[in-house]
């Protein structure tokens, strides 16, 4: 299950690794979330690049882009080197896609470090409240445990996480994918350290102009998602009004994995007129 960004980009923390999908007008931008990589999008893209320009990324220290132990992985600093990324790619306004943390990197990005985009698609994802819980919040408080893991539990642990984003489970191929990057001494730390980094503290910033976002907005949220379950699709909802909310029903966290085809006919309905 071949998936290969090919491009890169050089940032303050080392090499971030992108492609692009055709090379129709209105380009469109997918974001990804953690603990996951543009390979998300491995369906989502082509399609889309049937009539516009696609453009997919790993995160610093996500994926095939480069994994060390001074990077700053914060959410503020993901938001700086996307505008630096749309910048590289010279695309002022672009339609812009994202779920998880990808949804607080491009909103910071936006109302905080003064990106431009056409519109916005967010679905179940980081967005401001109260979102540090679970096993994330346990990663944060106890990071020398979890840190001295053996590498068995420590599969173990990503293997059960990866699985509770998703409602109707992996195709066959598709959770070894997921799994790969964080798998070995520099993967395991990098999985650990990733998630150390994330805070409130980034989001709570730019939550007071949520609703002074002017472009279209549209969210998609899975009814069934176990990890921001559907009162944060209406907390967002709520904050930014203008905003259009759709459920999507039988799905959890990943709509690419658990409804790709209504995540996609979405974005088709939300592209420029011909």
């Amino acid at each position: 299950m071949a998936w290969t960004l090919s491009e890169t980009f050089e940032t303050d923390g080392g090499v971030v690794r992108w492609a692009r999908f055709g090379a129709g007008p209105d380009p469109i931008v997918l974001v990804h979330g953690t603990p996951y990589s543009s390979f998300l999008w491995r369906d989502i893209a082509p399609a889309l690049a049937l009539k516009r320009s696609v453009f997919v990324f790993d995160l610093l220290g996500y994926g095939q882009s480069e994994q060390n132990a001074d990077q700053d992985l914060t959410l503020a600093a993901q938001a700086r080197r996307f505008v630096e990324l749309l910048a590289y790619w010279e695309l002022r306004r672009p339609s812009v896609v994202a779920n998880d943390i990808g949804g607080a990197i491009v909103l910071r990005a936006l109302l905080l470090e003064g990106a431009s985009y056409r519109d916005l698609t967010i679905f179940d994802a980081v967005s401001g409240g109260e979102w540090e819980r679970g096993l994330f919040t346990l990663m944060r408080t106890h990071p020398d445990v979890f840190d001295q893991l053996p590498g068995y539990a420590h599969e173990a642990l990503v293997v059960s996480h990866l699985n509770n984003a998703t409602h109707l489970g992996f195709s066959p191929g598709v959770l070894k994918a997921h799994l790969a990057p964080w798998l070995g001494p520099t993967g395991q730390a990098a999985f650990y350290r990733q998630y150390r980094q994330l805070s409130q503290s980034d989001t709570e910033p730019y939550e007071a102009k949520l609703g002074q976002i002017a472009v279209p907005v549209t969210l998609l949220w899975g009814r069934e998602d176990r990890i921001l379950p559907p009162e944060y699709g209406s907390w967002l909802h709520q904050h930014i009004p203008h905003s259009e909310l759709h459920w999507v029903d039988d799905a959890g966290h990943l709509l690419q994995e658990d409804a790709p085809a209504q995540l996609l006919s979405h974005l088709l309905a939300s592209s420029p007129a011909e």
